[in-house]
């Protein structure tokens, strides 16, 4: 009982200490750090990091750093102050950016305005459908809002159908570097439905080629028409897309059609889409309107209907599990939106998260093209990482948002029995491969770590084309996380108390 006191009273005590964005961190070395046994331990080193780094034959540069969370100390640490792309890794920075600034408990609303009055059912005036940065909005919910309308009273429009996104910037992709027709890598906009991801089917029927492109869900399926789909008889590229003003244009091989399928392709009209499914939506409630519009500038109204998202802190936990580069998009440029009072641009608002980790945590290698992690010139640290994570906001706020990381051996299967509990985020791109969090053992002994890798010449020999499934990147991908993983066992068995 003592014990337990004496640690309980220690960590609020170095909490409190933590108050100031660089405290308990000032001796943070700029160097790496030679391991040490604790005092008046016997224990063996084990397997030594230099041995670990040498079996794992991994090109390119390597860093990272583990911190002892109860005293206060660094362990272990190897080029901390090395700035590397963080992939993923980013997301956990956007997380405590938007915990910070919009808080945990925020949501976002998408609303249904009128410009004019409404009066026996009808509107003499235009209908707005306005977004208002929600990353979680999918086809079921503005079915919902759809009947909300309807439960009003509402039966005619006399107007136009507007759709206002300009709650955050718009930007027809989060990475122009990525392959046009990736679905990790839709457009943003203060309006987004199904992540801006159109569903693309294609099926053989009576010897000719069916295909579909809509907004579906478990309850329905909307056709849309702003997203068209064209089969061209050729062998390459698998897929090409053209911006044709109010539609989406994508040509697909036949070669690459085979029996049937389906696939998410991105939207980069994503007003459009969304004023698409809402215009059905409304008419299967005997409204009809006319075919949607974009309105850059919200004019005054007056509030018919809306839709609440989830509370953030929830939004945030499923961005760290599925790593969704759209919600780590929007939020981080909501964030953004708070703090400076405007929306800006994805490369602005990832300046300002970079500013404010500086003035937050004392972040001083990190610098952010994006929130996702997507762009692979964006660069962070080990150190920083470290920084960032011992802050009393990441480990009360972002700590119970990370997943579970179960241990895997050296033949990459899961160690069920393994006594490390780690929760961490993990990041991946081509010839990059992040993982930052925390791990906690039986004893009590709790550390914060980061380690990042990352061959960047080798990435940026890649051609557009060859960056979806490179020659050589899963191989590469698989020897960091087995280092990852040894990394930690290591530290598992000389750290303890």
């Amino acid at each position: 009982m003592t014990r337990h006191f004496e640690r309980r009273r220690f960590l609020t005590l170095a909490a409190a200490a933590l108050a100031l964005p660089s405290a308990g961190l000032a001796d943070i070395p700029r160097t790496s750090l030679r391991p040490q046994a604790r005092p008046g331990s016997a224990k063996p080193l084990a397997v030594t990091s230099d041995t670990l780094l040498e079996r794992a034959n991994l090109s390119g540069e390597i860093s990272f750093s583990v911190f002892d969370l109860n005293s206060g100390r660094p362990l272990e640490a190897r080029d901390p102050t090395r700035a590397l792309p963080p992939a993923s890794v980013a997301k956990s920075l956007t997380a405590l950016y938007a915990l910070d600034i919009l808080g945990p408990d925020h949501r976002f609303e998408t609303r249904v305005f009128g410009t004019g009055p409404v009066e026996n059912g009808v509107l003499k005036g235009d209908l707005i459908l306005a977004g208002g940065g929600d990353p979680t909005l999918q086809t079921n919910d503005l079915a919902d809002l759809a009947s909300k309308v309807k439960d009003t009273g509402l039966r005619e429009v006399r107007g136009k159908f507007l759709v206002w996104g300009g709650a955050l910037q718009y930007e027809p992709v989060i990475d122009r570097l990525q392959p046009d027709h990736v679905g990790y890598n839709p457009a943003i906009s203060g309006l987004a439905l199904n992540y801006n991801r159109v569903h693309f089917e294609w099926k053989r029927e009576g010897g000719n080629w069916g295909v579909t492109m809509d907004a579906r869900s478990d309850r329905y399926r909307p056709a849309v028409s702003m997203a068209r789909m064209q089969i061209v008889n050729r062998a390459a590229p698998v897929y090409t897309y053209a911006d044709q003003g109010g539609r989406d244009d994508w040509t697909v091989a036949l070669s690459a059609l085979g029996k049937g399928g389906s696939r998410w392709l991105p939207v980069r009209k994503p007003e459009l889409y969304a004023g698409e499914v809402f215009h059905t939506m409304m008419r299967a409630h005997g409204i009809v309107l006319k075919d949607p519009q974009i309105t850059a500038q919200m004019p005054g109204a007056t509030l018919i209907a809306a839709r609440n998202s989830p509370p953030l802190s929830g939004i945030l936990e499923d961005m760290l599990l599925y790593s969704t580069n759209i919600t780590a998009e929007m939020v981080g440029m909501a964030a953004t939106v708070r703090r400076l009072g405007s929306p800006q641009t994805l490369a602005r608002s990832a300046r300002s998260m970079s500013d404010w980790a500086r003035e937050r945590f004392g972040l001083r290698d990190t610098a952010m093209v994006d929130h996702s992690g997507l762009g692979d010139a964006s660069r962070t640290s080990a150190g920083d990482l470290i920084r960032a994570m011992n802050n009393p906001l990441a480990r009360n706020g972002l700590r119970p948002l990370l997943k579970s990381i179960p241990m895997r051996n050296e033949e990459y299967t899961v160690m069920r029995s393994h006594p490390l509990e780690v929760v961490a985020k993990t990041g991946t791109l081509n010839f990059v491969s992040t993982l930052a969090g925390y791990a906690r053992m039986p004893d009590g002994t709790d550390l914060a770590f980061a380690i990042l890798t990352a061959d960047t010449d080798r990435r940026d020999a890649l051609s557009k084309a060859e960056r979806e499934r490179p020659s050589g990147g899963r191989t590469w991908n698989r020897r960091s996380k087995l280092l990852q993983h040894a990394l930690l066992q290591r530290w598992s068995l000389i750290h303890a108390d």
